[in-house]
């Protein structure tokens, strides 16, 4: 794709910049936004991903990977960088969605992340509370709060609060349906021989005696002792996924992942009720309040909420301190160059995703052993953008104080 770049002054119609910010800071005010750049990243699978979305014909094979990256800098000279994303559909929404109400951003103060977060809101409130418009928040929010622990000098988890200095990792790329049973299982036996803790493996083919096959030849290749999960991407019925659910039950799964539509808070409640194995769901859901409706109807015991997908920092540390008090389990989804911070600071033992499907946008890398993702000592999120990412950059916009 060719790149374009889209350069904007910010536009407020009721006042300049200038003005807005004497309205809005006071004299405790420490610094301010000058400058933010958005970018649409596009990242190239090497191979066409199919889950049982796409075996069920609900959705096209997944090629691509689209990025907003917003980088934020201040008159103090700090700095900050983050990223929502999309599968399939949504990048370009995302991005146009931040170039509007970006503007907004000029001349706050960087330490005012709440707030910030609340004036984007307000600021594109007519597409709503959830999905775009969330996710496109999500990339200024994270970028704050990377510039808010670089500026500590403190790795992002370290500023949070972290329970600990490394996470349980498992490893899901090499599971996907669109892969022989062959090569799942030589997948399988390398992650764990690079240091990855657990496998997960996708199900909900049309044919059900296919996924019990595929796990059945992984269980008894790896043993009973290897954590082992499964995801079937919301592609059962309610009895369809009472009746899986019996039979995976002598596999002794870690969990069972999206079994049922991810709206469906009181069939997911079934579930959990009636199965040993733990139910896991979330990572569809774009709103804390999303989340909150499966946490109040019982529906999960493992949650797996998407800080990029649900708005930031801001929303998920509101989500998981819920999700504490319910006693529930953590395991987010995707981006794990985020949730490694995030997992490390929640008091339970979480689980992070693994996916080296981001390595070619960053110059830095997570170190993986032993069964666990460890936290380096780099301040805030300990990512910057490779040459390959600015190579793979389709647009940007910039605005300035």
């Amino acid at each position: 794709m060719s790149s374009s770049t889209v350069v904007n002054k910010p536009a407020i119609p009721s006042a300049p910049p200038a003005a807005l910010a004497a309205f809005t800071s006071g004299a405790a005010t420490l610094d301010r936004i000058e400058h933010v750049k958005l970018s649409s990243i596009v990242l190239p699978l090497n191979n066409p991903i199919s889950d049982a979305k796409v075996l069920t014909g609900r959705q096209k094979p997944m090629t691509e990977v689209v990025f907003l990256f917003a980088e934020i800098s201040t008159a103090a000279g700090h700095a900050g960088i983050g990223f929502s994303y999309s599968k399939r559909a949504g990048g370009p929404a995302q991005f146009a969605h931040a170039q509007e109400i970006a503007p907004v951003l000029i001349g706050e103060d960087p330490s005012d992340i709440a707030k910030i977060w609340s004036k984007l809101q307000w600021a594109g409130a007519s597409v709503g509370r959830s999905g775009v418009a969330t996710q496109a928040i999500a990339a200024v929010d994270i970028a704050l709060w990377d510039l808010k622990a670089k500026r500590a000098g403190l790795p992002m988890a370290k500023l949070l609060g972290s329970h600990r200095d490394s996470v349980r990792t498992y490893n899901t790329s090499g599971g996907f349906l669109h892969t022989p049973i062959d090569e799942v299982i030589d997948n399988a036996v390398r992650s764990l021989d690079a240091g990855i803790g657990g496998i997960k493996l996708k199900v909900g083919q049309p044919d059900w005696k296919l996924d019990i096959a595929r796990v059945t030849a992984v269980r008894e290749h790896l043993g009973d002792d290897i954590p082992l999960m499964i995801d079937a991407n919301q592609q059962w019925d309610r009895p369809t996924a009472q009746r899986m659910g019996r039979i995976f039950e002598e596999f002794n799964l870690v969990w069972i992942e999206e079994p049922l539509d991810a709206y469906d808070a009181e069939g997911h409640a079934q579930l959990a009720r009636n199965l040993d194995t733990s139910i896991a769901t979330g990572e569809m859901l774009a709103s804390v309040g999303e989340h909150v409706r499966l946490i109040e109807a019982g529906s999960v015991d493992i949650i797996q909420p998407d800080a990029p997908r649900i708005g930031g920092f801001t929303q998920f540390l509101k989500l998981a301190a819920l999700a504490e008090h319910n006693h529930l389990q953590l395991a987010p989804h995707f981006a794990m160059e985020i949730h490694l911070h995030l997992a490390a600071a929640y008091p339970l033992e979480a689980w992070v995703e693994h996916f080296d499907w981001l390595d070619p946008l960053f110059n830095e890398h997570l170190e993986i052993r032993d069964g666990r993702m460890h936290l380096s000592d780099r301040p805030g999120l300990g990512f910057t953008l490779s040459d390959q990412a600015h190579a793979w950059t389709v647009a940007t916009a910039e605005f300035h104080s």
